[in-house]
């Protein structure tokens, strides 16, 4: 999706400081990110190379007013949802519903650094949760995810290769993928994972793939598929698993559920 990057993922977590010392535990570099003004939540990055980056977030106390929230006390931890980077955010609202497509906003939001720098952005909220929201800077980018070392990791990843999608009619997900992203997008045809039971389509965004995925055929007891059919029965349609990208040289990571904070994720070179 030209001009439209994958800018994060979000990772809801019971207590911030025990997820960032597990998070540091499994060879991430992890920064506290701050607060933010008028809602409960706190949260903390861990910021790649490639300039995507994890959000972890939590709450200090129930706030029904945000959905995210609502979700954490329905559901608990692991993966909440994702958002794409647009020069833009009033433009691809307003392009995406000429095109069928609608987003709320722009919508802004903010937050405020532990060293006391304040920063702002737009948002454009989608309706489906198959589909990602818009994350777009006010104040410049670096302000919000932070550049240097912070981006460099004992572990060695670099960056997130896929975010696997679980949705519930694939046809329908690319519709509204391609609305989203009119003719900048690039979305392979869907096709049939036998081993995992899955059919799928990649849609690109930047340099990470955004692998769509509903169950076909038998029920899988492990693997993609087994996490793409738990996150439509516990959760709904939305982020199921993540590949993260491994320097040359670093050795494929088994990531300890436990100290993920219930993210299925893997590595690839």
């Amino acid at each position: 999706m030209a001009g439209l990057a994958l800018d994060h993922v979000v990772i809801a977590v019971s207590e911030l400081e025990a997820a960032m010392a597990d998070y540091r535990a499994l060879g991430f570099t992890v920064v506290a990110g701050g607060s933010h003004p008028g809602r409960t939540s706190h949260n903390a990055l861990v910021v790649f190379a490639d300039g995507s980056y994890l959000e972890l977030i939590a709450w200090e106390s129930p706030n029904p007013a945000e959905r995210w929230c609502v979700e954490f006390g329905r559901h608990g931890e692991g993966l909440m949802d994702f958002a794409l980077l647009p020069d833009d955010v009033a433009g691809v609202i307003a392009s995406a519903g000429a095109r069928g497509l609608h987003l709320n906003g722009p919508i802004d939001g903010g937050r405020k650094r532990p060293d006391g720098a304040e920063l702002k952005w737009q948002t454009g909220r989608q309706v489906t949760f198959d589909l990602p929201f818009l994350c777009g800077d006010v104040t410049p980018r670096a302000l919000r995810v932070p550049e240097g070392e912070v981006r460099v990791h004992p572990n060695g990843v670099t960056g997130i290769a896929t975010v696997t999608v679980a949705v519930r009619d694939l046809d329908e997900s690319l519709g509204r993928y391609r609305a989203l992203v009119g003719g900048e997008g690039a979305a392979e045809a869907a096709c049939a994972v036998a081993a995992a039971g899955l059919r799928t389509a990649i849609v690109r965004a930047g340099t990470t793939d955004i692998v769509l995925a509903m169950p076909e055929g038998d029920a899988v007891e492990s693997g993609l598929g087994k996490c793409v059919r738990e996150r439509l029965a516990l959760r709904g349609e939305g982020p199921a698993a993540m590949t993260l990208r491994l320097s040359p040289g670093a050795s494929s990571i088994a990531f300890e559920p436990g100290r993920t904070h219930r993210v299925p994720m893997d590595t690839r070179a």
